[in-house]
């Protein structure tokens, strides 16, 4: 069966959600866990999200995380590697309706990791993009609640322009 996409108004729960499986990573990885941010939607007060938890730990390797596959499926978790972005780890638990999404990035990778934080904090800091995305995200919600392909396709030119407005606010704000 194809994965439903439905785009909730925001929970304040997720951030329990969040904190939550945030312990359980944080014990399968232990000391190769460099920081475990909550990105996406679901980590911006006020965004109406699909109720799917975005979770970014950043490693010192990789290598430490794939050798940690076994107790990430033992947790749930779908370990399905790179999953169309080099240098990542993607990982998803829920199946079809799925609950958490985890993408890991090397402590080297620094254009992925500024790229999921600035996105969230720009839309943390600016109310008016965010409630443009989340109206976006509930027209393509209906207009295609089982087409997860449409639903991402016509949110990308948005988005595209949304990170580079928030890679120069965060570069901005961070350096």
């Amino acid at each position: 069966m194809p994965q439903h996409v439905v785009v909730k108004e925001y929970n304040p729960l997720w951030v329990k959600e969040f904190e939550k499986e945030k312990e359980v990573i944080a014990k399968i990885l232990g000391a190769n866990a460099a920081e475990i941010y909550h990105i996406g939607s679901t980590a911006v007060p006020g965004l109406c999200a699909k109720p799917v938890i975005d979770i970014m730990p950043v490693v010192y390797s990789l290598a430490a995380a794939d050798d940690a596959a076994d107790k990430f499926r033992a947790a749930g978790y779908e370990y399905l590697g790179e999953f169309g972005i080099p240098g990542r780890r993607y990982l998803r638990k829920g199946g079809d309706e799925r609950t958490h999404q985890v993408h890991i990035f090397s402590v080297n990778d620094r254009l992925n990791i500024e790229r999921h934080l600035a996105v969230r904090d720009y839309l943390r800091t600016h109310p008016e993009a965010a409630g443009q995305y989340g109206e976006l995200k509930k027209i393509l919600a209906e207009k295609f609640p089982y087409d997860i392909e449409a639903y991402c396709n016509g949110k990308e030119s948005f988005v595209a322009e949304l990170e580079k407005t928030a890679l120069i606010f965060y570069n901005k704000n961070n350096k």
